[in-house]
């Protein structure tokens, strides 16, 4: 592909390496953004620059946050004895999509992968155990994604918590066999919270 302009070429290129993002459509977004008034591409570049340099994650759960602690955590209505398992933050907003559930959460930043070289020491595991052991939490709901990672990550957490006096249980599979959740309707991933199982029943399939 050949540039008129190394500006043009370089905001290609940065463009491209955004995911599902080939050069062809980076280009089309690049004039597109080219075409808009200069305010409008400014307030744009200035949000992803804030984005970068000021978010946080949320001390209690990991969730990205504008504060110490997210909306949820902050919140004095929510459960906090009952946390939902997330790989992501995606995760999070599909499940409160559905105003099925009233807990908390704890997101891992994603799942075990040796293929992907990423291990349990790489995922927010170790402050899950914590929370466990100082008695704060009564259930565990595991709710990553069906796919052999998802099983993975819930088993070896199943292991790591199993000598606790804690609950923990598994979304029912409304959701489908190697679905991201992200992706799931909201009134079956809704039915999926509600209609949990023990996570020891989900082993025995």
């Amino acid at each position: 592909m050949e540039f008129s302009s190394k500006l043009l070429e370089n905001a290609v290129q940065e463009m491209a390496q955004l995911p599902g993002i080939g050069k062809r459509t980076a280009l089309r977004l690049v004039l597109h953004v080219l075409n808009q008034p200069q305010s409008q591409t400014t307030n744009l570049a200035k949000a992803l620059v804030d984005l970068r340099t000021e978010i946080k994650f949320c001390k209690n759960c990991h969730n990205i946050s504008d504060q110490e602690l997210c909306q949820v955590c902050a919140n004095p209505n929510r459960d906090q004895s009952l946390v939902c398992v997330v790989e992501d933050i995606r995760d999070v907003m599909a499940i409160e999509n559905t105003s099925q559930y009233k807990g908390h959460y704890h997101v891992l930043n994603g799942k075990i992968s040796p293929m992907d070289g990423i291990g349990p020491d790489d995922l927010n595991i170790s402050s899950l155990v914590t929370k466990v052991k100082e008695g704060k939490i009564n259930e565990i709901i595991f709710a990553l994604s069906s796919t052999m990672e998802g099983d993975t990550t819930n088993f070896y957490i199943f292991k790591q918590l199993k000598s606790y006096s804690v609950t923990m249980s598994t979304i029912a599979r409304g959701i489908g066999v190697g679905d991201e959740l992200e992706y799931a309707d909201e009134i079956t991933l809704g039915r999926s919270i509600l209609n949990r199982i023990p996570f020891e029943n989900s082993l025995k399939g």
